[in-house]
């Protein structure tokens, strides 16, 4: 498997995969690169929709120039658990790029990129601003947005410290619950909508068809949430 960062040619080709609608296993295959590799270089670089090959080489350069030049004054950390330090850092980073690409702004997503990496799916607010390197005021907000959509939970210690969690009781599946009624509120939206536009109209006959096709979706998410939750939950 070939190895060694992404040249621009390469690049060039996943944007021309991106536009021809082709999965990231299919452009990887094509480049014998591995699936992984194309999917961090696009979440890195705006996403599916934004990703541009030359700002995305650009990119790429410009980030190597700034490790280059702080990489004398970088201690080197080993972790304690033993895992490759860089190893971790480019999960976090892959993963903190897929929620982005799903709507979370960064901090957010790094924030809770971080919080699944962790043995104990806990970090308090200092070991988070440690963790990032950024200030507490970007923690405090990015972890007030995630707990206000049901991504994370807040349990206190004895020492009257708060934690932050990804664990604690159903918080994907509660998640998953507030997502389907986000969508049932825009079902509901694009029905009335229709009803103002008049019956029969393009217009109107348009609203209709998305109102009953987010119905669906919907509804099957809550079916399959509940279904996920009683076999998973079933087996501990």
């Amino acid at each position: 498997m070939p190895g060694g960062r992404l040249t621009q040619q390469e690049r060039r080709q996943i944007a021309l995969g991106l536009a021809d609608g082709l999965a990231y296993a299919e452009i990887a295959r094509n480049l014998d690169r591995p699936t992984s590799t194309v999917t961090r270089e696009v979440m890195r670089n705006g996403g599916p929709a934004g990703y541009k090959a030359d700002i995305a080489q650009l990119t790429t350069e410009r980030r190597a120039q700034r490790r280059k030049q702080s990489a004398p004054r970088r201690q080197v950390v080993e972790r304690a658990d033993g895992r490759d330090l860089e190893a971790v850092r480019e999960f976090e980073e892959l993963f903190s790029g897929i929620f982005m690409g799903q709507g979370l702004s960064k901090m957010p997503a790094r924030a809770l990129a971080s919080l699944y990496a962790t043995d104990s799916g806990s970090l308090t607010a200092s070991e988070l601003v440690g963790h990032l390197q950024v200030s507490p005021a970007s923690v405090s907000k990015a972890m007030s947005y995630l707990e206000d959509q049901g991504l994370i939970g807040r349990v206190r210690d004895e020492r009257r410290r708060d934690h932050y969690v990804v664990d604690e009781g159903d918080i994907w599946y509660q998640s998953m619950i507030a997502s389907a009624a986000g969508t049932t509120r825009l079902a509901e939206a694009a029905r009335q909508g229709s009803g103002v536009l008049g019956s029969g109209t393009p217009a109107a006959v348009r609203l209709e068809n998305i109102a009953r096709f987010l119905d669906f979706v919907s509804e099957s998410i809550v079916r399959a949430a509940e279904q996920a939750r009683d076999i998973l939950h079933s087996k501990d």
